[in-house]
Protein backbone atom coordinates (compact mmCIF):
# COMPACT_ATOMS: atom_id res chain seq x y z
CA UNK A 1 0.00 0.00 0.00
CA UNK A 2 1.31 3.43 -0.96
CA UNK A 3 0.58 5.81 1.92
CA UNK A 4 0.29 8.94 -0.37
CA UNK A 5 -2.21 6.97 -2.98
CA UNK A 6 -5.52 8.49 -3.71
CA UNK A 7 -8.41 6.80 -6.11
CA UNK A 8 -10.89 9.31 -6.89
CA UNK A 9 -13.68 7.57 -8.67
CA UNK A 10 -16.10 10.75 -9.96
CA UNK A 11 -17.80 11.72 -12.89
CA UNK A 12 -17.87 15.46 -12.72
CA UNK A 13 -15.01 16.95 -14.11
CA UNK A 14 -15.15 20.36 -11.47
CA UNK A 15 -15.13 18.35 -8.74
CA UNK A 16 -12.55 15.79 -9.86
CA UNK A 17 -10.18 18.27 -10.72
CA UNK A 18 -11.24 20.39 -7.48
CA UNK A 19 -10.80 17.94 -5.23
CA UNK A 20 -7.77 16.46 -7.11
CA UNK A 21 -5.77 20.10 -6.49
CA UNK A 22 -6.77 20.18 -3.16
CA UNK A 23 -5.20 16.49 -2.55
CA UNK A 24 -2.14 17.77 -4.50
CA UNK A 25 -1.48 20.80 -2.44
CA UNK A 26 -1.30 18.29 0.63
CA UNK A 27 1.05 15.73 -1.11
CA UNK A 28 -1.20 13.03 -2.14
CA UNK A 29 -1.26 11.44 -5.11
CA UNK A 30 -4.62 10.93 -7.20
CA UNK A 31 -5.54 8.97 -9.60
CA UNK A 32 -9.09 9.46 -10.80
CA UNK A 33 -11.92 7.38 -12.98
CA UNK A 34 -15.25 7.67 -13.92
CA UNK A 35 -16.71 4.87 -14.23
CA UNK A 36 -17.34 1.24 -11.84
CA UNK A 37 -15.31 -0.63 -14.24
CA UNK A 38 -12.55 1.67 -14.37
CA UNK A 39 -12.69 2.35 -10.98
CA UNK A 40 -12.10 -2.04 -10.82
CA UNK A 41 -9.21 -1.99 -13.55
CA UNK A 42 -7.36 0.70 -11.55
CA UNK A 43 -7.72 -1.17 -7.57
CA UNK A 44 -6.56 -4.51 -9.46
CA UNK A 45 -3.45 -3.06 -10.49
CA UNK A 46 -2.17 -0.69 -7.45
CA UNK A 47 -2.18 -0.30 -4.13
CA UNK A 48 -4.19 2.53 -2.72
CA UNK A 49 -4.40 4.13 0.73
CA UNK A 50 -8.20 5.18 0.48
CA UNK A 51 -10.65 5.41 -2.19
CA UNK A 52 -13.46 8.37 -2.90
CA UNK A 53 -16.48 7.37 -5.15
CA UNK A 54 -19.33 9.45 -6.45
CA UNK A 55 -22.67 7.81 -5.96
CA UNK A 56 -24.16 8.04 -9.48
CA UNK A 57 -21.52 7.35 -12.24
CA UNK A 58 -21.39 7.03 -15.96
CA UNK A 59 -21.94 2.91 -16.00
CA UNK A 60 -23.90 2.28 -12.46
CA UNK A 61 -24.46 3.13 -9.19
CA UNK A 62 -21.19 3.15 -7.49
CA UNK A 63 -22.51 1.94 -3.57
CA UNK A 64 -24.69 -0.96 -5.15
CA UNK A 65 -21.18 -2.37 -5.76
CA UNK A 66 -19.32 -1.07 -2.98
CA UNK A 67 -19.49 -4.49 -1.12
CA UNK A 68 -17.87 -6.50 -3.25
CA UNK A 69 -14.59 -3.51 -3.25
CA UNK A 70 -15.27 -4.09 0.53
CA UNK A 71 -14.99 -7.85 0.55
CA UNK A 72 -11.62 -7.83 -1.89
CA UNK A 73 -9.78 -4.83 0.15
CA UNK A 74 -11.28 -4.67 3.54
CA UNK A 75 -8.23 -2.42 4.81
CA UNK A 76 -9.14 0.19 1.99
CA UNK A 77 -11.50 3.08 3.66
CA UNK A 78 -14.28 4.81 1.55
CA UNK A 79 -15.35 7.95 1.45
CA UNK A 80 -18.63 8.67 -0.42
CA UNK A 81 -19.49 11.86 -2.02
CA UNK A 82 -22.87 12.44 -3.50
CA UNK A 83 -25.67 14.92 -5.06
CA UNK A 84 -28.30 12.66 -4.53
CA UNK A 85 -28.67 14.32 -0.87
CA UNK A 86 -31.28 12.21 0.79
CA UNK A 87 -31.43 9.91 4.49
CA UNK A 88 -31.71 6.74 1.82
CA UNK A 89 -28.85 7.93 0.38
CA UNK A 90 -26.85 8.75 3.44
CA UNK A 91 -27.78 5.32 5.14
CA UNK A 92 -27.16 3.80 2.37
CA UNK A 93 -23.37 5.21 2.26
CA UNK A 94 -23.82 4.04 6.27
CA UNK A 95 -24.54 0.59 5.97
CA UNK A 96 -21.49 -0.21 3.33
CA UNK A 97 -19.27 0.67 5.87
CA UNK A 98 -17.82 4.20 4.44
CA UNK A 99 -15.47 5.46 6.48
CA UNK A 100 -17.21 8.88 5.52
CA UNK A 101 -19.73 10.66 3.79
CA UNK A 102 -19.75 13.84 1.90
CA UNK A 103 -23.01 15.33 0.51
CA UNK A 104 -22.42 17.49 -2.16
CA UNK A 105 -21.63 20.65 -1.89
CA UNK A 106 -19.06 20.09 0.84
CA UNK A 107 -16.31 21.64 2.59
CA UNK A 108 -12.90 21.16 0.82
CA UNK A 109 -11.04 21.23 3.97
CA UNK A 110 -13.16 18.82 5.77
CA UNK A 111 -13.12 16.30 2.99
CA UNK A 112 -9.04 16.42 2.75
CA UNK A 113 -8.99 16.15 6.60
CA UNK A 114 -11.34 13.20 6.24
CA UNK A 115 -8.80 11.69 3.75
CA UNK A 116 -6.41 11.89 5.99
CA UNK A 117 -7.85 10.43 9.04
CA UNK A 118 -8.98 7.59 6.70
CA UNK A 119 -5.62 6.97 5.57
CA UNK A 120 -4.81 6.79 9.31
CA UNK A 121 -7.13 4.54 10.29
CA UNK A 122 -6.61 2.04 6.96
CA UNK A 123 -2.63 1.69 7.75
CA UNK A 124 -3.46 0.78 11.62
CA UNK A 125 -5.91 -1.87 11.02
CA UNK A 126 -7.84 -3.98 9.01
CA UNK A 127 -11.70 -3.06 8.57
CA UNK A 128 -13.95 -5.81 8.37
CA UNK A 129 -16.60 -6.09 6.12
CA UNK A 130 -20.17 -5.08 6.75
CA UNK A 131 -23.43 -6.46 6.36
CA UNK A 132 -25.09 -6.28 2.94
CA UNK A 133 -27.85 -2.94 3.74
CA UNK A 134 -31.35 -4.18 4.91
CA UNK A 135 -33.79 -2.49 2.84
CA UNK A 136 -34.87 0.93 3.83
CA UNK A 137 -38.75 0.95 5.19
CA UNK A 138 -40.66 2.81 3.33
CA UNK A 139 -42.81 5.56 4.01
CA UNK A 140 -40.77 7.71 6.37
CA UNK A 141 -41.67 11.24 6.25
CA UNK A 142 -38.35 12.89 5.87
CA UNK A 143 -38.15 15.28 3.33
CA UNK A 144 -35.17 17.83 2.27
CA UNK A 145 -31.94 18.19 0.56
CA UNK A 146 -30.95 21.47 1.89
CA UNK A 147 -27.63 21.71 3.76
CA UNK A 148 -28.95 22.27 7.15
CA UNK A 149 -31.00 18.75 6.71
CA UNK A 150 -27.79 16.53 5.29
CA UNK A 151 -26.25 17.55 8.57
CA UNK A 152 -29.03 15.67 10.28
CA UNK A 153 -29.23 12.88 7.92
CA UNK A 154 -25.02 12.04 8.30
CA UNK A 155 -25.77 12.45 12.55
CA UNK A 156 -28.98 9.78 12.02
CA UNK A 157 -26.52 7.58 10.39
CA UNK A 158 -23.89 7.79 12.96
CA UNK A 159 -26.56 6.26 15.70
CA UNK A 160 -28.10 3.51 13.55
CA UNK A 161 -25.65 1.00 14.48
CA UNK A 162 -25.60 1.74 17.96
CA UNK A 163 -27.89 2.02 21.05
CA UNK A 164 -26.60 5.63 22.39
CA UNK A 165 -29.24 7.89 23.93
CA UNK A 166 -30.11 10.93 21.56
CA UNK A 167 -31.56 14.09 22.63
CA UNK A 168 -33.21 15.94 19.49
CA UNK A 169 -33.66 19.65 19.62
CA UNK A 170 -35.46 22.00 17.79
CA UNK A 171 -38.13 24.47 17.83
CA UNK A 172 -42.02 23.09 17.71
CA UNK A 173 -43.29 21.62 14.48
CA UNK A 174 -39.73 20.79 13.12
CA UNK A 175 -40.15 17.01 12.86
CA UNK A 176 -38.34 15.96 16.36
CA UNK A 177 -41.16 13.14 16.05
CA UNK A 178 -39.86 12.06 12.93
CA UNK A 179 -36.30 11.84 13.20
CA UNK A 180 -37.15 9.93 16.24
CA UNK A 181 -39.05 7.03 14.29
CA UNK A 182 -36.23 7.36 11.55
CA UNK A 183 -33.50 6.48 14.16
CA UNK A 184 -35.71 3.59 15.41
CA UNK A 185 -37.03 2.19 12.04
CA UNK A 186 -33.66 2.28 10.12
CA UNK A 187 -31.37 1.09 13.26
CA UNK A 188 -30.75 -1.98 14.99
CA UNK A 189 -34.30 -1.67 16.98
CA UNK A 190 -36.44 -1.17 14.33
CA UNK A 191 -38.13 -4.81 14.68
CA UNK A 192 -39.41 -3.59 17.88
CA UNK A 193 -41.69 -1.42 19.39
CA UNK A 194 -41.78 2.15 19.26
CA UNK A 195 -42.89 3.66 22.27
CA UNK A 196 -43.99 7.63 22.52
CA UNK A 197 -44.95 9.33 25.38
CA UNK A 198 -45.40 13.39 26.12
CA UNK A 199 -43.59 14.01 29.13
CA UNK A 200 -45.83 17.90 28.98
CA UNK A 201 -49.33 15.92 28.24
CA UNK A 202 -49.10 13.25 31.57
CA UNK A 203 -50.53 14.66 34.99
CA UNK A 204 -47.53 15.06 37.16
CA UNK A 205 -48.95 12.68 39.79
CA UNK A 206 -48.93 10.11 37.21
CA UNK A 207 -45.51 9.98 35.59
CA UNK A 208 -43.98 7.71 37.76
CA UNK A 209 -46.90 5.36 37.27
CA UNK A 210 -47.20 5.96 33.32
CA UNK A 211 -42.99 5.70 32.84
CA UNK A 212 -42.14 3.01 35.15
CA UNK A 213 -45.48 0.80 36.01
CA UNK A 214 -47.41 0.10 38.92
CA UNK A 215 -48.39 -3.02 41.13
CA UNK A 216 -51.97 -3.63 41.93
CA UNK A 217 -53.23 -2.23 45.13
CA UNK A 218 -50.02 0.69 44.90
CA UNK A 219 -52.48 3.38 45.38
CA UNK A 220 -55.85 3.83 45.30
CA UNK A 221 -57.68 2.93 42.05
CA UNK A 222 -54.63 0.56 40.97
CA UNK A 223 -57.07 -2.42 40.46
CA UNK A 224 -54.74 -4.12 38.33
CA UNK A 225 -50.53 -4.61 37.37
CA UNK A 226 -49.97 -1.91 34.96
CA UNK A 227 -46.90 -1.90 32.93
CA UNK A 228 -45.07 1.59 32.37
CA UNK A 229 -43.35 2.79 28.96
CA UNK A 230 -39.91 0.90 29.41
CA UNK A 231 -41.50 -2.13 29.85
CA UNK A 232 -43.87 -1.48 26.87
CA UNK A 233 -40.48 -0.17 24.72
CA UNK A 234 -38.70 -3.82 25.48
CA UNK A 235 -36.47 -4.68 22.21
CA UNK A 236 -37.36 -1.20 20.80
CA UNK A 237 -37.44 2.61 21.28
CA UNK A 238 -38.62 4.73 24.06
CA UNK A 239 -39.43 8.19 22.77
CA UNK A 240 -39.16 11.07 25.58
CA UNK A 241 -40.99 13.71 23.98
CA UNK A 242 -40.98 17.49 25.57
CA UNK A 243 -38.51 16.39 27.87
CA UNK A 244 -37.98 19.88 29.36
CA UNK A 245 -41.76 19.82 30.75
CA UNK A 246 -40.80 17.02 32.94
CA UNK A 247 -41.33 17.80 36.32
CA UNK A 248 -38.41 17.78 38.93
CA UNK A 249 -38.78 15.05 40.95
CA UNK A 250 -39.75 12.83 38.04
CA UNK A 251 -35.99 13.91 36.88
CA UNK A 252 -34.87 12.62 39.72
CA UNK A 253 -36.52 8.93 39.17
CA UNK A 254 -35.45 8.79 35.35
CA UNK A 255 -31.95 9.90 35.54
CA UNK A 256 -31.50 6.85 38.17
CA UNK A 257 -32.98 4.33 35.66
CA UNK A 258 -30.85 5.66 32.97
CA UNK A 259 -27.69 5.41 35.46
CA UNK A 260 -28.92 2.10 36.73
CA UNK A 261 -30.08 0.19 34.07
CA UNK A 262 -33.14 -0.99 36.21
CA UNK A 263 -36.97 0.19 37.08
CA UNK A 264 -38.96 -0.55 39.58
CA UNK A 265 -42.42 -0.46 39.66
CA UNK A 266 -44.44 1.98 42.00
CA UNK A 267 -45.17 -0.67 44.54
CA UNK A 268 -43.24 -3.36 43.51
CA UNK A 269 -40.09 -5.08 44.97
CA UNK A 270 -38.39 -6.30 42.27
CA UNK A 271 -36.26 -4.72 39.77
CA UNK A 272 -36.42 -4.16 36.08
CA UNK A 273 -33.80 -4.66 33.67
CA UNK A 274 -34.22 -1.43 31.27
CA UNK A 275 -33.75 -3.45 27.00
CA UNK A 276 -34.64 -0.28 25.30
CA UNK A 277 -32.72 2.82 23.41
CA UNK A 278 -34.31 6.26 24.94
CA UNK A 279 -34.60 8.88 22.46
CA UNK A 280 -35.52 12.03 24.08
CA UNK A 281 -36.82 15.39 22.53
CA UNK A 282 -37.33 19.34 23.72
CA UNK A 283 -38.90 22.63 21.98
CA UNK A 284 -37.33 24.36 25.52
CA UNK A 285 -33.77 25.63 25.75
CA UNK A 286 -32.32 24.03 28.77
CA UNK A 287 -29.45 25.81 29.67
CA UNK A 288 -31.63 28.67 31.08
CA UNK A 289 -33.70 25.89 32.99
CA UNK A 290 -30.48 24.15 34.32
CA UNK A 291 -28.89 27.45 35.82
CA UNK A 292 -32.80 27.92 37.22
CA UNK A 293 -32.81 24.89 38.83
CA UNK A 294 -35.67 23.22 37.05
CA UNK A 295 -33.61 20.91 34.92
CA UNK A 296 -31.26 18.92 36.17
CA UNK A 297 -28.02 19.00 34.95
CA UNK A 298 -26.40 15.52 35.17
CA UNK A 299 -29.76 14.17 33.28
CA UNK A 300 -29.10 16.92 30.93
CA UNK A 301 -25.68 15.47 29.85
CA UNK A 302 -27.45 11.34 30.55
CA UNK A 303 -29.71 12.27 27.61
CA UNK A 304 -27.70 14.11 25.04
CA UNK A 305 -25.00 11.43 25.14
CA UNK A 306 -25.77 12.51 20.89
CA UNK A 307 -27.67 15.45 20.30
CA UNK A 308 -29.49 16.42 17.20
CA UNK A 309 -30.72 19.82 16.61
CA UNK A 310 -33.21 20.15 13.85
CA UNK A 311 -33.02 23.06 11.58
CA UNK A 312 -36.07 25.70 11.90
CA UNK A 313 -37.89 25.78 8.17
CA UNK A 314 -36.73 29.05 7.78
CA UNK A 315 -33.11 27.99 7.67
CA UNK A 316 -33.80 25.92 5.22
CA UNK A 317 -36.12 27.59 2.29
CA UNK A 318 -34.64 25.36 -0.54
CA UNK A 319 -36.49 22.34 1.03
CA UNK A 320 -40.20 23.91 0.67
CA UNK A 321 -40.97 22.87 -2.82
CA UNK A 322 -40.29 19.67 -1.87
CA UNK A 323 -42.31 19.42 1.40
CA UNK A 324 -44.88 21.19 -0.07
CA UNK A 325 -45.17 18.27 -2.89
CA UNK A 326 -44.57 16.25 -0.20
CA UNK A 327 -47.96 17.24 1.50
CA UNK A 328 -50.21 17.85 -1.45
CA UNK A 329 -49.34 14.01 -2.22
CA UNK A 330 -49.83 12.56 1.49
CA UNK A 331 -53.49 14.97 1.29
CA UNK A 332 -54.25 13.25 -2.26
CA UNK A 333 -53.74 9.90 -1.06
CA UNK A 334 -56.02 10.79 2.22
CA UNK A 335 -58.79 11.68 0.25
CA UNK A 336 -58.53 15.04 -0.59
CA UNK A 337 -58.17 16.59 -4.44
CA UNK A 338 -55.16 16.06 -5.99
CA UNK A 339 -53.31 19.83 -6.64
CA UNK A 340 -50.23 20.62 -7.92
CA UNK A 341 -48.41 24.11 -7.10
CA UNK A 342 -47.24 26.79 -9.87
CA UNK A 343 -43.25 27.71 -9.68
CA UNK A 344 -44.50 31.40 -8.29
CA UNK A 345 -47.04 29.61 -5.74
CA UNK A 346 -43.30 27.34 -4.26
CA UNK A 347 -42.01 30.67 -5.12
CA UNK A 348 -43.94 32.45 -2.53
CA UNK A 349 -44.30 29.57 0.09
CA UNK A 350 -39.98 29.79 0.38
CA UNK A 351 -40.40 33.42 1.44
CA UNK A 352 -42.79 33.21 3.91
CA UNK A 353 -41.55 33.17 8.28
CA UNK A 354 -43.05 29.66 8.97
CA UNK A 355 -42.99 30.56 12.78
CA UNK A 356 -44.51 27.33 12.93
CA UNK A 357 -42.12 25.43 10.88
CA UNK A 358 -43.22 22.20 8.97
CA UNK A 359 -46.45 21.97 10.85
CA UNK A 360 -47.56 25.11 9.73
CA UNK A 361 -46.78 24.68 6.18
CA UNK A 362 -48.47 21.05 6.50
CA UNK A 363 -51.45 22.83 7.62
CA UNK A 364 -51.80 25.52 5.14
CA UNK A 365 -51.03 22.59 2.16
CA UNK A 366 -53.63 20.71 3.50
CA UNK A 367 -56.15 23.39 3.34
CA UNK A 368 -54.93 24.74 0.24
CA UNK A 369 -55.57 20.98 -1.27
CA UNK A 370 -59.48 21.08 0.52
CA UNK A 371 -60.03 24.53 -0.55
CA UNK A 372 -58.52 25.45 -3.77
CA UNK A 373 -61.06 25.76 -6.51
CA UNK A 374 -58.20 24.64 -9.38
CA UNK A 375 -56.32 21.62 -9.08
CA UNK A 376 -53.27 23.74 -9.96
CA UNK A 377 -52.72 26.33 -7.04
CA UNK A 378 -51.48 29.50 -7.81
CA UNK A 379 -50.43 33.31 -5.73
CA UNK A 380 -53.52 34.03 -5.98
CA UNK A 381 -54.99 31.10 -4.63
CA UNK A 382 -52.35 31.29 -1.35
CA UNK A 383 -51.91 34.69 -0.69
CA UNK A 384 -55.88 35.41 1.38
CA UNK A 385 -54.76 32.29 3.07
CA UNK A 386 -51.36 33.64 4.26
CA UNK A 387 -52.88 36.81 5.05
CA UNK A 388 -55.36 35.21 7.28
CA UNK A 389 -52.66 33.56 8.94
CA UNK A 390 -52.22 36.86 11.41
CA UNK A 391 -54.84 38.40 13.16
CA UNK A 392 -56.26 41.80 11.22
CA UNK A 393 -57.93 43.16 14.38
CA UNK A 394 -58.27 42.87 17.62
CA UNK A 395 -60.84 40.08 19.04
CA UNK A 396 -64.27 41.07 20.56
CA UNK A 397 -64.69 40.91 24.06
CA UNK A 398 -66.71 38.09 25.78
CA UNK A 399 -67.65 37.30 29.22
CA UNK A 400 -65.27 35.01 31.15
CA UNK A 401 -68.51 32.70 31.76
CA UNK A 402 -68.48 32.34 27.73
CA UNK A 403 -65.25 30.92 27.17
CA UNK A 404 -66.47 27.27 27.41
CA UNK A 405 -68.62 27.82 24.73
CA UNK A 406 -66.90 30.10 22.15
CA UNK A 407 -63.84 27.50 22.40
CA UNK A 408 -66.83 25.04 22.07
CA UNK A 409 -68.33 26.80 18.54
CA UNK A 410 -64.72 27.08 17.60
CA UNK A 411 -63.90 23.17 17.79
CA UNK A 412 -67.09 22.80 15.46
CA UNK A 413 -65.70 25.10 12.72
CA UNK A 414 -62.22 23.77 12.89
CA UNK A 415 -61.88 20.41 13.82
CA UNK A 416 -58.66 20.48 12.25
CA UNK A 417 -55.57 18.10 11.31
CA UNK A 418 -55.44 14.67 13.16
CA UNK A 419 -52.74 15.05 15.68
CA UNK A 420 -52.41 18.98 15.76
CA UNK A 421 -56.12 19.76 17.43
CA UNK A 422 -53.94 20.58 20.66
CA UNK A 423 -51.14 23.06 19.54
CA UNK A 424 -54.24 24.53 17.54
CA UNK A 425 -56.40 25.43 20.24
CA UNK A 426 -53.85 26.17 22.24
CA UNK A 427 -52.82 29.06 20.08
CA UNK A 428 -56.30 30.29 19.75
CA UNK A 429 -56.49 30.55 23.33
CA UNK A 430 -52.91 32.26 23.85
CA UNK A 431 -53.28 34.46 21.20
CA UNK A 432 -56.09 36.45 22.63
CA UNK A 433 -54.49 36.48 26.06
CA UNK A 434 -51.07 37.52 25.61
CA UNK A 435 -52.94 40.40 23.05
CA UNK A 436 -54.37 41.82 26.37
CA UNK A 437 -52.06 41.58 28.74
CA UNK A 438 -49.35 43.02 26.36
CA UNK A 439 -51.76 45.52 25.05
CA UNK A 440 -52.52 46.78 29.59
CA UNK A 441 -48.39 46.97 29.44
CA UNK A 442 -47.75 48.57 25.87
CA UNK A 443 -45.73 45.84 25.09
CA UNK A 444 -43.80 45.64 28.14
CA UNK A 445 -42.76 41.49 28.16
CA UNK A 446 -41.40 41.58 31.47
CA UNK A 447 -44.14 42.90 33.07
CA UNK A 448 -46.64 40.86 31.07
CA UNK A 449 -44.45 37.42 32.15
CA UNK A 450 -45.11 38.73 35.33
CA UNK A 451 -48.92 39.54 35.33
CA UNK A 452 -49.03 36.24 33.50
CA UNK A 453 -46.98 34.22 36.07
CA UNK A 454 -44.84 32.67 33.49
CA UNK A 455 -41.24 32.87 32.59
CA UNK A 456 -39.91 35.73 30.51
CA UNK A 457 -38.01 33.37 28.64
CA UNK A 458 -41.04 31.13 27.82
CA UNK A 459 -43.53 34.33 26.93
CA UNK A 460 -41.15 35.59 24.15
CA UNK A 461 -40.76 32.27 22.45
CA UNK A 462 -44.34 31.58 22.24
CA UNK A 463 -44.86 35.13 21.13
CA UNK A 464 -42.49 34.26 18.59
CA UNK A 465 -44.29 31.13 17.55
CA UNK A 466 -47.80 32.88 17.36
CA UNK A 467 -46.12 35.41 15.01
CA UNK A 468 -46.56 38.29 17.98
CA UNK A 469 -44.80 41.17 17.98
CA UNK A 470 -44.99 43.58 20.70
CA UNK A 471 -44.85 46.47 19.09
CA UNK A 472 -47.30 45.75 16.35
CA UNK A 473 -50.43 48.36 15.80
CA UNK A 474 -52.97 45.63 16.81
CA UNK A 475 -51.71 45.59 20.36
CA UNK A 476 -51.73 49.61 20.39
CA UNK A 477 -55.40 48.71 18.80
CA UNK A 478 -56.54 47.13 21.43
CA UNK A 479 -54.87 48.92 24.39
CA UNK A 480 -56.29 52.10 22.57
CA UNK A 481 -52.80 53.96 22.63
CA UNK A 482 -52.77 54.25 26.51
CA UNK A 483 -49.33 54.55 27.68
CA UNK A 484 -48.24 52.04 30.11
CA UNK A 485 -49.01 52.78 33.87
CA UNK A 486 -46.80 51.13 35.94
CA UNK A 487 -48.68 48.06 38.20
CA UNK A 488 -51.21 47.90 35.35
CA UNK A 489 -52.85 44.70 35.73
CA UNK A 490 -51.60 43.92 39.27
CA UNK A 491 -54.34 42.95 41.95
CA UNK A 492 -55.41 46.08 44.00
CA UNK A 493 -55.22 46.06 47.32
CA UNK A 494 -58.02 46.75 49.60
Amino acid sequence: MTARAVLLVEDDVSVATVITAALNAEGYVVTCSDSIAGRDRLLARGEFAIMLTDVMLTDGDGIETLPAVRERYPHLPVIILSAQNTLDTAVRASDTGAFEYFPKPFDLDELVGAVHHGIGQGLDRARAPEPAAEPIPPGLPLVGRSAPMQAVYRMITRVLRNDLTVLILGESGTGKELVAEAIHQLGNRGSGPFVAVNAAAIPHDLIESELFGHEKGAFTGATARHLGKFELAAGGTLFLDEIGDMPIEAQTRLLRALQSGRIRRVGGAEDIVLDCRIVAATNRDLMPMIAAGTFRQDLYYRLAVVPIELPPLRDRADDIAALSHHFLTCAANEGLPRRQLTAAASALLARQPWRGNVRELRNLIYRLALMARDDVIDVAAIEPMLAGEAPTRAPEPRAPGDLASVLGQWLIENPGVPGQLYDDALAVFERPLFLHVLAQTAGNQLRAAQILGINRNTLRKRLQELGIHPEDAAIRAISGGLPFRPGAGEPQSA
